[in-house]
């Protein structure tokens, strides 16, 4: 499979404007299925126009920049190659290198997104950078900053914590309990970050995060709120 990530990468990185193609997910990392989707990033610098894309032939959607509702997540394609899934991500590198001078500084903002409990912190893009491999053209490979493991737990825990108090005085008490689930979980995957951000451990989605963290065995518990709270509000502390 070496060489069709070859083959798409090289499609890929002839695209105008594309200076860099990296290999993200489960395929960069070794975790994947055989039925896993392929995903890749494109890196250009100044401009990219997505009907380039859509001139390679291959079948699916290519959305417009910032197709995905903007922010940093600015857009990208699923398609079909060879019977393959293929997701390609669009990566501008003048904002990519932006985000990794924030990080080093321990700067970073946090935006809605959908599929993501938390949301999604700006630092994502370097995140990607570390774990991507990269197939064509160079790329930084940044080391978690330790300004960013300074600042970043206690946003994410600052975060838990409202959620928390907000799901048991806005919901718990008042006996809603799907309402307090859902602030338990978005408290539980906020306090996923700050303890990986605390340990400076890249993060790219949620998909895992409360493994990662420790923090699976909410699991068995996440119908009772208190419970729940007890223990993130435990692991934040320790």
């Amino acid at each position: 499979m070496a060489e069709f990530a070859g083959q798409v990468a090289d499609r890929l990185a002839d695209l105008p404007g594309v200076t860099a193609v990296a290999l993200g997910g489960s395929r960069a990392n070794g975790t994947h299925r055989p039925d896993s989707d392929w995903d890749f990033a494109i890196y250009y610098r100044g401009r990219f126009d997505p009907a380039d894309l859509r001139a390679v032939g291959w079948p699916g959607e290519v959305s417009e920049l910032g197709g995905w509702g903007g922010g940093i997540m600015n857009g990208g394609g699923w398609m079909e190659v060879d019977g393959e899934r293929v997701d390609v991500i669009y990566r501008d590198l003048d904002e990519v290198e932006h985000h990794l001078a924030e990080a080093r500084a321990g700067r970073f903002r946090i935006e809605n997104l959908l599929g993501y409990l938390a949301g999604v912190p700006t630092y994502l893009l370097v995140a990607e950078l570390a774990g991507h491999r990269v197939l064509h053209g160079d790329l930084p490979r940044p080391e978690y900053p330790d300004a960013l493991r300074e600042a970043a737990p206690a946003q994410w825990f600052g975060r838990a914590r409202f959620s928390l108090d907000y799901g048991r005085t806005a919901y718990a008490v008042h006996g809603q309990a799907l309402a307090a689930t859902g602030a338990a979980a978005r408290a539980a995957a906020e306090a996923a970050h700050g303890i990986l951000a605390a340990r400076g451990e890249w993060v790219v989605n949620e998909k895992r995060i409360l493994g990662r963290a420790g923090l699976r065995g909410l699991d068995a518990v996440a119908h009772d709120f208190d419970r729940v709270e007890a223990a993130l509000r435990g692991a934040m502390l320790g």
